[in-house]
């Protein structure tokens, strides 16, 4: 008999069956599983690419949009009672370049870092009057202006009766005791280079939106 000692049968490991056959009954996902990931996988890989491409053309639309703005339709918000009550404060209006003016329209213009709001009431050449009664003469014609409820003679302090000079417009706020226009040598005439836009349309507030005249 070997004298080394004998291994205890008490002793030995024994593999754990039970372990064993949990192991190998592990149950794979059937190809109808399989099917349904992918699909599900697809369809947030195309919401993905969907909602990347969205966002990319709203920021695309956004861009054009602030760019059309600033160049052919800047967005003003009204400040100040001098085109009341055609415009008041806290209105916002659309205006429009690259425009051919005529007498009556009302404009935005750059005037000491501000932008100010008044109408057209003379062009180059045309002389302009106005009485004590604030009656407005163009070339000795009385302008009919139903866009004013109270006439004045205003903040005058130029030679009447004005020749408008070469390459400039004489305008007006509708509100004519208050407001600070060519009247006032501080304004002046207008120069086509100051000159932002026509305003066309209100839209805000909205029981007021629509067209301006």
């Amino acid at each position: 008999m070997n004298d080394k000692e004998q291994p205890n049968a008490e002793n030995v490991e024994l593999p754990n069956v039970e372990e064993q056959t949990n192991a190998e009954h592990i149950e794979l996902p059937n190809i109808e599983l399989i099917e349904t990931e992918l699909k599900r996988v697809r369809y947030i890989n195309r919401f993905k690419s969907v909602f990347k491409s969205t966002i990319s053309i709203l920021i695309t639309v956004a861009a054009l949009a602030i760019l059309v703005a600033t160049l052919f339709l800047p967005v003003l918000q009204i400040f100040g009672s001098s085109m009341t009550p055609t415009l008041t404060q806290q209105d916002i209006v659309i205006s429009i370049k690259g425009f051919n003016l005529k007498q009556g329209d009302i404009i935005s213009f750059y005037y000491n870092n501000k932008i100010l709001v008044k109408r057209v009431i003379a062009f180059p050449g045309q002389w302009v009057d106005i009485d004590e009664e604030g009656n407005v003469y163009v070339d000795d014609k009385k302008l009919r202006e139903p866009y004013v409820t109270e006439k004045a003679l205003g903040e005058c302090n130029i030679h009447l009766p004005y020749q408008v000079p070469d390459k400039r417009v004489f305008v007006m706020g509708d509100h004519r005791a208050t407001s600070v226009d060519s009247r006032s040598t501080m304004i002046g005439c207008i120069s086509e280079e100051q000159i932002v836009g026509k305003i066309v349309f209100r839209i805000w507030p909205l029981k007021n939106i629509g067209k301006v005249e």
